[in-house]
């Protein structure tokens, strides 16, 4: 690789560092939040979910804008807008400002990654350069998501949670002058149509109203109203959104890709996915500092290891896994450790909030089957495709983790005060968690049985398909 080279992966990457880190850096600053603006669990969530559905809702839209405008404007764009969202949600003296921040955020993001992986790319056309380019970006963006949540535990407790956005001002800074004078113009030379903005508009309006919704069943006698008109405008809202896809000529989402099993499965296994590790990461931080008393810092130090863990997994095991399990195996060995991170979870609780058995879950959670789950639903997300849709299944499977996270996050706050009386988190909003992981779990196997019974294979020889991720 040549300096001009490295130079350029380097600038992308620390622009998908920042993007990937603001996704699980603001959980452990949410009571220091909640302390300040006096807002409850079922409030305070919004902070994750606008910023999740706007960044799935807006994420094909981010790619096909690299595609007509050009990655090195899209993606300084993107970088301008985050560092302007993060200033301003640092500097919110309101928490209808910080909502919004976070919001616009989510939409910064959307621009960031797609025009980042295109630049990669783009730069590097060799084989293996290209593979060993695409390796260190992802690497950052893994690092990134993973020391999220103790980068955030700790500027929270010594510096005050504003400085988990304002800290991205000085480094986005950098990243738009490297980028302005490092990227090449890569404008497209010939015209190319926009893509459908409205459809993507259709598509974040649906699902905040649909998350709206959701947060008022919980005083559905009072709410009735506003219910009934979100479940309306969702209807709407998705009907509109069919029209237009299946009768475009250039729509967002080509419908003819969900015409294969195996990208069904992916994506819908990606909604659960996204459900339950969004989940996880809000019940953990508000489980070791409301109810273990722990510091932001020293909750995030204590979820150290797993973010190394992931790491090693991901390098050193995962590799290996793979060649000895088909891909739908490795997806069943993820969602069970998810699944078994989710029960250890419950019994932590139950147990008057054991840091062992937090600690254990975390283990089977961060540290294996994250790392696992979203490797497997990537390569299941393109399997059996035709490769002019490889673009669209990969970008598919990215937008269906965060539009799962804003929901089923939604869902998941419904739940939160139930139950444990004093207690931050309910033991059922964790066998919600649970759930989410258990239908993953179960729809992976569905999948695993009818695609072995396609080819002939006898009961027996199924069961020891599935005994094999054991």
């Amino acid at each position: 690789m040549t300096l001009k080279k490295n130079s350029i992966l380097i600038i992308a990457s620390l622009a998908v560092f920042v993007e990937a880190l603001d996704i699980a850096i603001i959980n452990l600053t949410i009571p220091a939040i909640q302390k300040q603006f006096l807002v409850s669990n079922d409030r305070v969530q919004w902070l994750q979910t606008l910023y999740v559905l706007l960044y799935g809702g807006f994420l094909i839209i981010g790619g096909k804008l690299s595609d007509v405008k050009g990655p090195r404007q899209t993606f300084i764009a993107g970088a301008i807008l985050f560092l302007l969202t993060s200033l301003s949600a640092g500097l919110s003296g309101t928490f209808l400002m910080l909502a919004l921040s976070r919001a616009a955020q989510g939409l910064a993001a959307a621009l960031i990654m797609p025009s980042a992986l295109s630049i990669v790319t783009h730069t590097f056309v060799e084989e293996r350069e290209r593979s060993k380019a695409i390796g260190i970006f992802s690497s950052f963006a893994a690092v990134g998501s993973g020391s999220g949540l103790s980068i955030g535990g700790i500027i929270s407790t010594y510096l005050g949670w504003h400085w988990v956005f304002l800290m991205n001002v000085p480094i986005l800074a950098v990243i738009i002058v490297l980028g302005w004078f490092y990227l090449a113009d890569d404008a497209p030379k010939q015209k190319q149509p926009s893509p459908d903005l409205f459809s993507g508009l259709l598509l974040v309006a649906g699902l905040l109203m649909l998350s709206y919704g959701v947060h008022q069943l919980g005083d559905i006698e009072e709410q009735y109203s506003v219910i009934v008109f979100c479940g309306l405008g969702v209807a709407l809202c998705m009907r509109i959104l069919y029209l237009r896809l299946t009768r475009r000529d250039n729509p967002l989402i080509d419908l003819k890709v969900f015409s294969t099993p195996s990208i069904i499965t992916a994506n819908g296994v990606f909604i659960l996915l996204g459900a339950f590790f969004t989940g996880y990461l809000f019940v953990i931080s508000l489980l070791m500092q409301k109810d273990l008393h722990y510091s932001s810092a020293k909750a995030g130090l204590l979820l150290v290891p797993f973010s190394i863990l992931s790491a090693v997994v991901a390098k050193f095991m995962l590799p290996s896994i793979m060649k000895r399990l088909s891909t739908e195996q490795t997806g069943l060995l993820g969602m069970v450790c998810m699944l078994c991170g989710g029960l250890v979870l419950i019994g932590a609780v139950l147990a008057g909030y054991s840091l062992p058995l937090l600690l254990l879950s975390a283990a089977f959670i961060s540290g294996l089957g994250m790392t696992i789950c979203f490797t497997s639903l990537s390569v299941l997300a393109v399997k059996n495709i035709p490769k002019q849709h490889y673009g669209l299944a990969s970008s598919m499977g990215t937008t269906t983790y965060f539009l799962g996270a804003g929901v089923g996050l939604s869902i998941l706050t419904l739940f939160m005060d139930k139950g444990n009386a004093g207690a931050s988190v309910s033991v059922l909003s964790l066998a919600i968690l649970a759930v989410y992981a258990l239908i993953g779990l179960l729809w992976l196997i569905i999948y695993q049985t009818k695609n072995a019974a396609s080819k002939a294979e006898a009961p027996l020889e199924v069961l020891q398909s599935l005994h094999d991720v054991f």
